[in-house]
């Protein structure tokens, strides 16, 4: 089955760190460019950072530039998401997704990171 997952949200104070994890699977996951958005409540949706298919060149959202970190490990099909001195802003549904030619094609379930004292 060609699907995403995503998994390490959770709770943490102001200040704390996360790092999500996105298990690709039924697909050469090598062979696409990768991305993480958020979408939190009320709001639309947020692109948060992306990486290319060989994970050497990333791109942040000035939002999270300096504070995030995304990097991939094609060994494993597993894209990475470490977030550091996070902020009561970054609370959201974070989802990874596959970038075809032609936009997103392929997104996972979701993982819940709340930032809150």
């Amino acid at each position: 089955e060609v699907q995403l997952v995503e998994s390490g949200g959770g709770m943490v104070q102001p200040g704390g760190s996360l790092r999500l994890s996105c298990a690709a699977s039924g697909f050469t996951f090598s062979s696409y460019d990768m991305s993480w958005v958020r979408q939190a409540p009320g709001k639309g949706p947020e692109w948060v950072s992306g990486a290319k298919i060989g994970g050497g060149s990333t791109y942040y959202a000035d939002s999270v530039k300096g504070r995030f970190t995304i990097f991939r490990d094609n060994a494993k099909n597993t894209l990475y998401l470490q977030m550091n001195s996070l902020k009561p802003e970054d609370t959201a549904l974070y989802y990874c997704a596959r970038l075809a030619w032609w936009g997103y094609d392929l997104w996972g379930q979701g993982t819940q990171v709340t930032v809150s004292s």
